[in-house]
């Protein structure tokens, strides 16, 4: 068989294959498992990302605590890679704790988790990433940054 006869067949072997296995979504692509507050707080630890709790606790029931309960590994993985490519410092100030908006794409079901506001956090998305009107801006991987005033919302998907 000649190259482009092979290249034709490659290419229609790859054509056969995406329709034969389902593409999957963001959510199952990059999401990840469901992480403890322990196992979440260690990654973070481990990348120098600090947080606070208003009310210096963790229980995921209460909305005055910062919980990692439930938190994707993919969004914990999507802050830490955020922190080093800004090279800012960052500090989260709420996970999958009760009290925010409910949604597929929820803090309760571990796709997002909002991030204080600094200089060195705010220029670093406002210069980096596409804004998309409305206080948000999206990143190349797709991942929203949403402004609410005192800190970023930040959606991992």
């Amino acid at each position: 068989m000649g190259i482009r006869k092979g290249l034709i067949a490659l290419g229609a072997a790859v054509v056969a294959l995406g329709v034969a296995f389902a593409v999957p979504t963001p959510d199952a692509a990059a999401s990840g498992a469901e992480l403890s507050h322990a196992a979440a707080a260690k990654k973070l630890r481990a990348a120098k990302i600090t947080w606070t709790s208003s009310g210096g606790c963790s229980d995921r029931n209460r909305p005055n605590c910062t919980s990692f309960s439930g938190i994707k590994s993919g969004t914990i993985s999507g802050v830490v890679t955020f922190k080093k490519a800004s090279n800012c410092k960052v500090t989260v100030t709420g996970g999958t704790e009760t009290g925010h908006a409910s949604g597929t794409y929820s803090h309760w079901n571990g796709y997002k988790i909002d991030v204080a506001v600094t200089t060195c956090v705010t220029n670093y998305i406002k210069r980096n990433f596409r804004s998309i009107g409305g206080n948000k801006w999206r990143s190349g991987s797709g991942n929203v940054y949403y402004y609410e005033g005192n800190h970023w919302d930040v959606t991992y998907y």
